[in-house]
């Protein structure tokens, strides 16, 4: 039976609040993961690189686990491919940290390759969960995006060759798995994540809406996400635009901050795009927020718009769902997983937002509608449990010893 385990996040630390820089669904998936395990009598301790001055050191998460801040390179955030010139003395350190663990889980490809260097060094296995891939990312990328970088791509190679357990998200994760990267299908797992259901629930959206200083009566459609060109706000604020049209009095609520290399031309972009558009007074930019503060913005609002180019799965849609709120997404990798098209949400090829503004219109249109799907919602999120992929994690890594 597992006991202890090392997790790797070296590009970015749980313990920051998703929605800017590096910070995402990854951050989210780590933290209830790690915290579960701990709940479950497994000791688990979260290997990120320190980026700041500060020594943090050892820190120990409210969910019970520890994060172990790592010194290697300089102590400022860095992009990507900078950091993974520090790979090996991010990998020597965890090495030489005197903790004996049963296996390592590696979250990205960075991370998987540190873990390649400790599996080999400590004689463990490594479980590696990718969360994004460059060559899904390149396939539906922006025309202005730069393409993923020739290291990443060899290196995820690299970490499916030498992992003893891949795991993906959903079976859409585990077929670009295949297709692009001809992983290996005996050691390829499939593990959803989960969802919060005790700060993910619906609630009361006047309330909610008093509490944001959000309009009472007039449609709110929500954007949550990092501003970067991968989660497609351009789209989000092109759609909305056309949303005005049939709803003028309609608001689009963005919360998140700029991620990325592209991050702050991105929201500068953004916010040019709004006063262009005169829709100056209808967008509202808010700073990413905590969780209980996030679910309070799905229960406020009427619909999630989630135009995104590429994800692993999603969390922002099934978190939205587990509030009720009906969700207009992408048709494209694990949104066609966490959405229930027609059922909780629908699902939209390609990224015209003439689309998704037809998409959005439909829900707001029909009162009767947006309750079905709301309903629909909630039940399709109870599918998802932080529990039940706890539960899946366990039987991995046993079989993987």
């Amino acid at each position: 039976m597992i006991s202890n385990v090392a997790f790797l996040s070296f590009h970015t630390c749980p313990l920051v609040p998703p929605g800017s820089g590096d910070a995402g669904g990854m951050n989210v998936y780590i933290n209830e993961l790690a915290s579960m395990m701990v709940s479950r009598g497994v000791k688990v301790d979260v290997f990120t690189r320190r980026t700041g001055v500060e020594d943090l050191g050892i820190v120990e998460a409210p969910g019970g686990y520890r994060v172990v801040h790592v010194t290697a390179g300089p102590l400022e955030p860095l992009p990507k491919l900078a950091g993974a010139l520090h790979l090996s003395t991010f990998a020597a350190a965890v090495a030489d940290f005197g903790v004996s663990y049963d296996l390592v889980h590696s979250h990205y490809w960075l991370s998987g390759w540190a873990g390649l260097i400790l599996k080999r060094r400590l004689g463990i296995p490594l479980a590696n969960s990718f969360h994004t891939l460059g060559r899904v990312k390149d396939a539906t990328r922006r025309a202005d995006e730069p393409p993923e970088s020739l290291l990443r791509i060899a290196a995820e190679h690299d970490v499916l060759a030498g992992s003893d357990c891949v795991i993906a998200s959903t079976p859409i994760e585990a077929e670009d798995l295949l297709a692009h990267y001809g992983a290996d299908p005996t050691r390829l797992c499939i593990s959803p994540p989960g969802v919060n259901h005790d700060i993910f629930t619906p609630g009361d959206q006047r309330a909610r809406r008093a509490e944001l200083d959000l309009p009472l009566d007039a449609p709110v459609v929500l954007f949550v996400g990092r501003v970067q060109p991968l989660k497609g706000i351009d789209v989000a604020i092109d759609a909305f635009a056309r949303i005005q049209h049939q709803h003028p009095a309609a608001r689009l609520v963005v919360v998140g901050g700029p991620s990325g290399a592209q991050g702050q031309s991105e929201i500068r972009l953004a916010q040019a795009s709004v006063e262009e558009a005169g829709l100056a007074g209808s967008v509202d930019f808010r700073e990413p927020v905590g969780h209980p503060t996030l679910a309070g913005y799905y229960q406020a609002a009427d619909v999630l718009l989630v135009p995104s180019r590429s994800e692993s799965f999603g969390l922002v849609a099934v978190e939205a769902q587990a509030c009720g709120l009906p969700v207009v997404a992408a048709n494209v990798g694990g949104l066609a997983y966490a959405v229930a098209d027609g059922e909780s949400g629908y699902l939209v090829d390609g990224w015209n937002p003439a689309d998704y503004a037809a998409a959005v219109n439909t829900v707001l249109d029909d009162g009767e509608l947006a309750m079905r799907l709301s309903k629909g919602g909630i039940e399709h999120a109870d599918h998802f449990s932080w529990e039940a992929t706890a539960n899946r994690f366990f039987e991995l890594y046993d079989g993987i010893l």
